[in-house]
């Protein structure tokens, strides 16, 4: 049986998905899904009539999905986005997979796509199972740096309890938070976004439906890659008035 690959990197065939050349059609399918999205089309449908317009692949559309928002969709996101300095001396809580490997993507050179609300997201997914990779402890101290600089009180991170291995990356966590001296406390629960949708503190997290819905949140993982550069191949998918003044954080 093969090693399996140590990192949180791109797929094999991303290489040739994810070249400049295709991003003309990805962002021109881009426009039309949101242009479908605004006028009441259902997702699922959208997508599949633009994916088969401009003959995209899974996943070119699926990363084309998590780049869509609409007007009014990024126009609310950025009014609850709050700023580096509002989060000096405020709680956190933090979506803990969608975040992580973001930047465990980023430090592997993996593709990350840059959607219309200014929020980064990977093509990886956790598809049930977590697995420690070279750049987590990383990804980790460069993601805890970044909230000690911002001066947040206290990090809560909610980690999904059916994934596999999300026990042991809250030891990892908690060891980590422990050598350090940050605050933080790690919660294993069924189902991450509702708590998150619904909770009044800050929230840390790239997740659309969570992000429509909660009252409060931040850009971390786009925090974190503005002050750390990193060999992530940044796939800018954002196109019209949807997402033109949407900044990173």
């Amino acid at each position: 049986m093969s090693k399996p690959p140590s990192h949180r990197g791109a797929a094999p065939e991303d290489n040739e998905l994810f070249e400049p050349r295709h991003w003309p059609a990805m962002r021109a399918a881009l426009s039309d899904l949101i242009w479908l999205l605004e006028r009441g089309y259902s997702s699922t449908s959208a997508l599949e009539l633009v994916g088969n317009h401009y003959e995209l692949t899974r996943r070119q559309r699926l990363a084309v999905s998590r780049c869509a928002a609409t007007t009014a969709q990024v126009s609310s996101r950025l009014q609850s986005r709050m700023s580096p300095e509002q989060l000096r001396g405020q709680n956190l809580w933090v979506d803990g997979f969608n975040v992580l490997m973001a930047i465990e993507v980023a430090l592997s050179g993996g593709v990350l796509l840059l959607g219309c609300d200014g929020c980064y997201r990977d093509v990886a997914g956790v598809h049930g199972r977590y697995r420690r990779v070279t750049e987590t402890l990383p990804a980790l101290e460069l993601i805890g740096r970044t909230l000690a600089e911002c001066g947040v009180r206290e990090c809560r991170w909610y980690l999904d309890s059916p994934v596999s291995n999300s026990g042991r990356l809250k030891t990892i966590l908690r060891q980590i938070a422990g050598r350090n001296g940050w605050n933080w406390e790690v919660e294993l629960v069924f189902s991450p976004d509702k708590i998150l949708a619904e909770s009044k503190e800050i929230v840390a997290t790239a997740d659309s439906a969570i992000l429509d819905r909660c009252q409060r949140w931040v850009n971390l993982a786009g925090l974190v890659l503005q002050r750390q550069p990193t060999p992530a191949r940044v796939v800018e998918l954002r196109c019209g008035q949807a997402g033109g003044d949407a900044r990173l954080v």
